[in-house]
């Protein structure tokens, strides 16, 4: 007679909820009445995994190990999957978990055969900043309204951002890095360019000034590392190991925590340009990719509301082109109402309650589970650590009922690995030749300072005091003074390159 069957009649009806046939992840045991039952397995089917989830819970709550669990088991199961490395110690994925007590005695609790392995892994650093394989994004695919995000402007100069790559686009400037974008705008700012901005319409000179400061400080910023070339494939997450497992792509973010607002919009743009690109698939036996969005009530921040409608779009269709979103965040109230309808399957950890906002917070939480057989508000606020509260759909898409779980332990290392690793890893990858080295190829700055006159050289001169030092002309000089420049000022209205399809968050392709 298994564990299950011995508990009471209401704790076997969660525990049948979770008696999927086919494919799926174990999460977990069964908690009831203050026991764990190692034979009444919480699990997750791996078909609805493209269905979306949501991991929260408090800090310290043990939401990176759940990552870390589900991570493994995705990969042995030839998912590839895409994990936000926020606090820097994930990267332990990659090698085999150490046994010791804790471990053992957590494989005891839930029934689990814990055996040490590492899975197939590959680092990336979000603009080169850190140990793995350099993301970079061009400043044209990365599109006006991240961008907007990215330098907090309001409506209206978001919207004349928009006019601005549309400008560009039009006239064949490639925007490939932040200066590009510094000089169209240079450019369009100056006497000369403002027959261009009654052209394109709605654009101010003051507007279009107020951007170009926000770029320059942007920039003043150390920023200008994240935009450039060679761009970063994201066809390159959905690979698979020789074995078949899937590849664990890990972000590494911890050089850049302190600029939360950048890296979560740069997750946005990985995960926008994965819908622009992929083919439609609908329902398949397992996601083409999961995709752990951390922190991500950065991302909802102050967010208007197009910008919200246009998350909510992407979550909803990304899922029939078989990619799986996790969002991660401490509580559901942290995720607007519609994106989080379409979070299927849920991984709640403990919160706390110390506060009168953390009691509101936490009575907006229970809300949103189904009816339970539990006292939500007790058990949510008594669970420890690697204890979380679980509802997932079942194989045929209906929710499973609520279950407290004790959750299984990462058969990988739960750490960081050593920085020396790190790099001898990344040194080896098959990315490293594609994406290691920048380029700086000619785009919009070099075409619009192209043929700048130079001054003849003078004749000496007799000696007497010293002249004094030209300053080097400004970026606005060198543009007005450029070739280029003036003969886009002769070509009002005339289109010299083809304008580029543009998706929901004014993202862009040409590579594929």
């Amino acid at each position: 007679m298994s564990d299950g069957e011995t508990l009471p009649a209401e704790a076997q009806r969660i525990a049948a909820g979770y008696a999927f046939t086919g494919p799926a992840l174990d999460l977990g045991a069964l908690l009831w009445d203050g026991g764990c039952h190692p034979g009444a397995s919480v699990r997750i089917p791996l078909p609805v995994l493209n269905r979306h989830g949501l991991v929260a819970g408090a800090t310290g709550t043990g939401k990176t190990k759940t990552l870390q669990l589900i991570a493994e088991q995705l990969s042995a199961q030839g998912v590839p999957v895409f994990l936000a490395d926020i606090k820097g110690d994930l990267s332990g994925i990659a090698r085999p978990g150490q046994p010791n007590d804790r471990v053992q005695g957590r494989a005891a609790e839930v029934g689990q055969q814990w055996t040490p392995a590492g899975f197939p892994t590959e680092f990336l650093a979000l603009g080169g900043l850190g140990h793995g394989i350099p993301v970079r994004a061009t400043i044209t695919s990365f599109g006006p309204v991240l961008l907007s995000k990215v330098l907090q402007l309001n409506q209206t100069q978001e919207q004349s951002l928009g006019l601005i790559f549309h400008y560009a686009d039009t006239k064949g400037l490639e925007l490939i890095d932040l200066k590009d974008l510094r000089a169209v705008v240079a450019f369009l700012t100056s006497d000369e360019g403002k027959a261009e901005l009654r052209n394109i319409g709605g654009l101010s000179t003051a507007t279009a000034g107020v951007i170009l400061r926000s770029l320059t400080a942007f920039e003043a910023q150390g920023m200008a590392d994240f935009f450039g070339e060679p761009e970063f494939d994201t066809a390159d997450l959905l690979r698979t190991a020789p074995d078949g497992r899937g590849i664990v792509s890990v972000l590494e973010l911890p050089a850049v925590q302190d600029r939360p607002l950048l890296f979560s919009t740069f997750l946005m743009w990985l995960l926008a340009d994965l819908f622009h690109d992929l083919p439609e698939i609908g329902d398949a036996d397992k996601p083409k990719l999961v995709f752990f969005f951390d922190e991500a009530h950065l991302l909802f921040n102050d967010a208007s509301k197009a910008f919200l409608e246009s998350i909510t779009q992407t979550v909803r269709l990304i899922r029939s082109k078989g990619v799986g979103v996790f969002f991660v965040t401490q509580t559901p109230k942290d995720v607007p109402s519609d994106v989080l309808a379409q979070l299927g399957n849920r991984v709640q950890h403990a919160l706390r309650a110390f506060t009168p906002d953390d009691q509101k917070a936490l009575k907006a939480t229970v809300k949103t589970f189904p009816n339970s057989a539990y006292d939500l508000e007790e058990l949510l606020t008594g669970l420890g650590t690697g204890e979380a509260v679980v509802t997932v759909l079942s194989e045929k898409g209906a929710p499973t009922p609520v279950a407290a779980t004790r959750l299984r332990a990462p058969e990988s290392l739960m750490g960081p690995v050593d920085g020396a690793e790190l790099d001898r890893a990344v040194r080896g990858s098959a990315l490293h030749g594609r994406y290691a080295q920048a380029v700086d190829r000619e785009s919009a700055y070099e075409k619009l300072s192209a043929e700048r006159p130079r001054a003849p050289e003078a004749a000496p001169k007799a000696a007497g005091p010293p002249a004094t030092p030209k300053e080097e002309p400004s970026l606005v000089e060198q543009v007005v003074s450029s070739g280029m420049f003036r003969s886009l000022a002769r070509s009002v209205g005339t289109q010299i390159g083809r304008e580029i399809t543009r998706s929901l968050f004014g993202t862009a392709r040409r590579r594929r």
